[in-house]
C-alpha cells in the first residue's frame, strides 16, 4: 500500500461499515429511490435514513438528482460495483460457509436481536 493511504482507507471503509448505510446501498443497487421510498423499504425513521445518506453522498458513493420537488438517490456504480464484487469474491473464495468469519457471526447476532 502506498504511504499515506491509511487515513484515506479508514475514511472510505468506515463510511461503508454501517448496517443502515449498507442497506441503503443494497436498495440503490436495485434502483434509484427517494428518501420516502427508502424509509418504506427499510422500515426506519426518515431522520435515520437521511442521517446515513449524508456521508454516502459526501463521499460520492451515492449520487443525488432533483426530479421536480423530490431528490432521487442513485448508486455510484463506478466506485461501488468493484468494491462489492471484491467482497463477494473474497467471501466465496476464503470464507467457505462463513461460520468462521467474524463479520458473519456479528451479522447473525445482530439479526437475532
Amino acid at each position: 500500500m502506498k504511504h499515506g493511504l491509511t487515513e484515506l482507507c479508514y475514511g472510505f471503509f468506515s463510511t461503508l461499515a454501517n448496517p443502515t448505510r449498507l442497506a441503503i446501498i443494497e436498495l440503490l443497487d436495485k434502483a434509484p429511490m427517494s428518501v420516502t421510498q427508502m424509509v418504506e423499504a427499510l422500515g426506519q425513521e426518515q431522520s435515520m435514513v437521511s442521517h446515513n445518506l449524508r456521508p454516502l453522498v459526501q463521499c460520492k458513493f451515492v449520487k443525488v438528482a432533483r426530479q421536480g420537488k423530490s431528490r432521487v438517490y442513485s448508486l455510484n456504480h463506478e466506485t461501488l460495483d468493484p468494491v462489492l464484487q471484491a467482497v463477494e469474491n473474497h467471501a466465496s473464495k476464503f470464507c467457505g460457509n462463513r461460520a468462521s468469519c467474524p463479520a458473519q457471526r456479528l451479522h447473525e447476532a445482530s439479526r437475532k436481536e
